[in-house]
């Protein structure tokens, strides 16, 4: 049986960190533990990286995962949280615990308005879409032409149902290159595991998925906690 973390497209990946190019001294889990509830999928998917990526993105993504929670609890009070590891980090850390609090704000008509760090959002999303692509497809280092986030209840039916139509129902016209796991998930095979549903790699039930399309470029859009939907673009 085919290996899905051996995939033969992947030989051509070996010695590059696939967020800088750079010599990966380390692998790096695509998503992040940290984005993910224990027990963890089986399997899950590894990327090469190289040692200063793979720290250098570590307190973004802990910034992400813990607003996140704090947002969707309404509040940054530790027995509100509903993920055990964000109760952990928010205990340990008190400063990053106070940042976010900062973020939450009253509107005019004294509705709940919170004001994330976009940098520090995008950064962990371009570092996960690029993880996504180089598992899936290959690595893209070059700039996208779309990084971009919204709440997913906030898009409008037709956001929404553009957004959640994702490619690889229609086979014509749309072939990820072969060998690849794209390619198998476009024809509703898994090589790892990791449930599909309409497109999309349901990681883990509520708290993440994702997709990745290569039609008219390489397109990765992910939904963390069914509450934040994300997408990258890099045109062909």
């Amino acid at each position: 049986m085919m290996d899905p973390r051996q995939l033969f497209i992947d030989e051509r990946h070996t010695g590059m960190c696939v967020y800088c190019g750079g010599h990966p001294d380390t692998r790096d889990h695509v998503p992040s533990k940290v984005l993910l509830d224990e027990p963890y999928p089986p399997e899950l998917p590894v990327v090469g990286a190289c040692e200063r990526c793979n720290a250098s993105f570590s307190l973004d993504e802990e910034y992400l995962a813990c607003f996140l929670d704090c947002v969707i609890c309404g509040g940054a009070e530790t027995f509100d949280m509903h993920r055990p590891i964000v109760k952990r980090i928010l205990e340990e850390k008190p400063a990053l615990r106070y940042r976010i609090e900062r973020a939450r704000k009253g509107d005019a008509a004294d509705n709940l308005v919170w004001d994330p760090e976009a940098d520090r959002v995008r950064n962990v999303i371009l570092k996960l879409a690029r993880g996504h692509a180089a598992y899936e497809l290959y690595p893209k280092l070059e700039k996208p032409s779309i990084v971009g986030f919204a709440l997913l209840q906030a898009l409008s039916d037709d956001q929404r149902s553009a957004f959640e139509q994702v490619a690889g129902g229609d086979k014509i016209g749309w072939c990820p290159e072969i060998g690849s796991r794209a390619f198998q998930r476009a024809f509703g095979k898994s090589p790892d595991r990791l449930p599909l549903s309409r497109g999309w790699v349901m990681f883990q039930p509520d708290r993440y998925r994702y997709s990745v399309t290569e039609k008219g470029g390489v397109r990765v859009r992910m939904v963390l906690s069914e509450y934040l939907a994300c997408e990258v673009k890099w045109e062909s």
